[in-house]
């Protein structure tokens, strides 16, 4: 996803503020970046392909450092191509009404095209292939004396999704923002006001936020905020406490922010448990669902929605609840859900996943199953997001910010909120208190384990060292720790550039046997849980055929069959992927370290997908 971050002041000037709040929106991913400052002779851009570094230098070629407290109100933008190749012309911010108007946007205009021919009719030319430059042309043609009105007309006239910032010569001292499908959040400072995409590049100045929703429109000055609806109507939104400050974006000392966030994880589960659990029911407390026992035994089934890693959580979360509670589950691709006409109602329980909470396709997942009645909850990590407002219900995860583009937090977290979900699902049927109990005080010694998993680093390393060139990689487990095997070898994929493929392992038969080669390292997952020796049976078929294996295998046991192992520690079945999870994280993050990868913002790929 795109980032976009704007600042106005009484007296600051704004060039410091908006290339550093850029900085701290890399991990989205982008290819371009550029901004747009105005002062009382007009609006100037500067722009550049490639880094948030190269624009900088641009800057400091261009704009003298005596030159700049002239700036006090701009916006900035890093893009990732939709419309249009890489290019200068296309990077935002985009121009119109000569020069004087500039714009940026996340999000896709569908009906672009169409827009685009009526204003060339009427004879405005265009530079570039974008959306975006349409949508900036379009505020300029309905501008008539009132900046906000003006974007209010032409955000009518629009179909699709955006998030939108804009400035103009004609209204100094004036911006105006408006979202819909792609988040925006405003910053309220003493003397400076601050507009992003993401909370992270406004903390540095302020913690207190007010989370734009859709359909808002904006009005934003040095002095404050005033908010509209489409209709230019006037509307409230509730300013709320950011509840992490600067260091937790920060690198803290590691090399990259995967591996801090990976060694985070005892932390990260430590905050999404504590208060949760309820040694003496045997059960958790999760009052952001805002159910009942009794609505929670009317449930019949469950459809867990997510995309990537959140859907290879869900995966694990539909072993959780068949186990636990008796209920049947099912995971489901939320960029499929909605357009498979789902069939979901008053007596199924659909749970969306999302580590950002504005996911798309999730979001759209969610709508749809509120249309249809069924009840619907959230797990996200970001307060205030677009899926838990509309969802109502659900968990916060608090794992904290997570920058890197791979995530790994935020999955292990979200199994935890899913493995007490489960557990107070399944306090509502058959499981008894004491099976119930059992389950709270291994949850409870989670993050122990996890750190002994981190204490692992180097020996995993040096195993990652062993299978770094190779070219093709396999996963593999059964049962809960199928979704495991996806996961690792998405990790690989993400951030080593890795083909690799996760299987069921009693899928290795019936067709991947046939790639194996001694050039072709095949990840077992091999931790106690039922089904084991089936795997123990696979990897010897591997072993026939040269494959080195290396198995991800409890303390302790014995692992001769296995070319290479990386251990974890002895747990319940239902904490075996959490604790895998970890070990495969390590292990991708090493094999790309050690082909020199670019490991927080991997090739073509964004932090949070808000188009479909």
């Amino acid at each position: 996803m795109c980032g976009i971050v704007g600042f106005s002041s009484r007296s600051t000037s704004a060039v410091r503020p908006l290339v550093s709040g850029l900085s701290r929106l890399e991990y989205r991913g982008y290819d371009s970046a550029g901004v747009a400052l105005e002062s009382t002779a007009g609006v100037r851009v500067f722009k550049q392909t490639g880094k948030v570094a190269e624009l900088d230098k641009l800057l400091k070629r261009e704009l003298p450092e005596e030159e700049r407290a002239k700036y006090t109100l701009g916006i900035a933008h890093t893009r990732w191509a939709t419309h249009g190749l890489p290019t200068v012309a296309n990077a935002h911010p985009h121009l119109a009404d000569g020069g004087r108007l500039a714009l940026v946007h996340n999000g896709i205009i569908e009906n672009y095209a169409a827009l685009r021919d009526g204003l060339e009719r009427r004879g405005v030319e265009f530079v570039s292939q974008t959306d975006t430059e349409v949508l900036a042309h379009l505020v300029a043609a309905f501008d008539r004396g009132d900046f906000l009105a003006a974007v209010c007309e032409a955000l009518k006239r629009v179909e699709g999704t955006y998030g939108i910032a804009a400035i103009s010569a004609r209204h100094p001292g004036e911006m105006v923002v408006a979202r819909k499908g792609s988040p925006l959040v405003i910053g309220i400072g003493e003397k400076d006001t601050v507009v992003a995409s993401d909370v992270s590049a406004i903390v540095a100045y302020t913690r207190q936020v007010i989370y734009l929703k859709d359909g808002d429109v904006a009005m934003v000055t040095p002095d404050g905020v005033d908010i509209h609806s489409l209709d230019n109507s006037p509307v409230s939104r509730e300013v709320q406490e950011v509840d992490w400050d600067i260091g937790a974006i920060e690198k803290g000392g590691y090399d990259h922010f995967m591996l801090k966030e990976i060694f985070e994880q005892p932390d990260a589960l430590a905050n999404t448990i504590r208060g949760r659990l309820d040694p003496g029911g045997g059960t958790a407390i999760l009052s952001g669902l805002n159910l009942s026992p009794r609505e929670l035994a009317a449930v019949r089934r469950l459809v867990i929605v997510g995309c990537g890693t959140s859907l290879h959580a869900g995966m694990v979360g539909k072993c959780l609840f068949e186990s636990l509670a008796d209920v049947p589950a099912s995971p489901e691709q939320a960029a499929e859900f909605r357009y498979s006409n789902p069939i979901v109602g008053p007596d199924d329980w659909v749970i969306a996943l999302s580590q950002s909470g504005e996911t798309a396709d999730t979001l759209a997942a969610v709508r749809e199953s509120i249309r249809k009645g069924a009840l619907v909850s959230a797990l996200c990590n970001v307060v205030g997001s677009t899926i838990a407002r509309e969802a109502g219900r659900g968990v916060y995860l608090h794992a904290g910010p997570e920058i890197s583009v791979a995530s790994t937090k935020a999955f292990t977290a979200q199994v935890t909120a899913l493995l007490m979900t489960a557990l107070k699902l399944g306090r509502t049927r058959r499981l008894s208190r004491e099976a119930g109990d059992r389950l709270v005080r291994e949850i409870t010694g989670l993050p122990d384990l996890v750190r002994r998993v981190l204490a692992q680093s180097e020996a995993i390393a040096r195993i990652a060292e062993k299978y770094a060139s190779a070219s093709d990689m396999f996963f593999i487990g059964r049962g809960i720790l199928y979704p495991v095997a996806l996961e690792g070898a998405l990790k690989v994929k993400e951030v080593a550039y890795v083909h690799a493929e996760g299987y069921q392992a009693a899928e290795l038969k019936h067709g991947p046997i046939a790639l194996l080669s001694e050039k072709t390292p095949v990840v077992a997952l091999l931790a106690d849980i039922p089904g084991k020796e089936k795997t123990l049976g696979n990897v010897q078929e591997c072993r026939a055929r040269n494959a080195p294996v290396i198995a991800v295998a409890t303390e302790g046991d014995e692992t001769a069959a296995a070319t290479d192992a990386m251990v974890v520690p002895k747990t319940c079945p239902e904490l075996a992927p959490i604790v895998s999870a970890v070990a495969l994280q390590l292990f991708a993050y090493h094999v790309a370290r050690l082909r020199g990868c670019e490991i927080d913002q991997p090739r073509n790929l964004a932090k949070s997908v808000t188009v479909e």
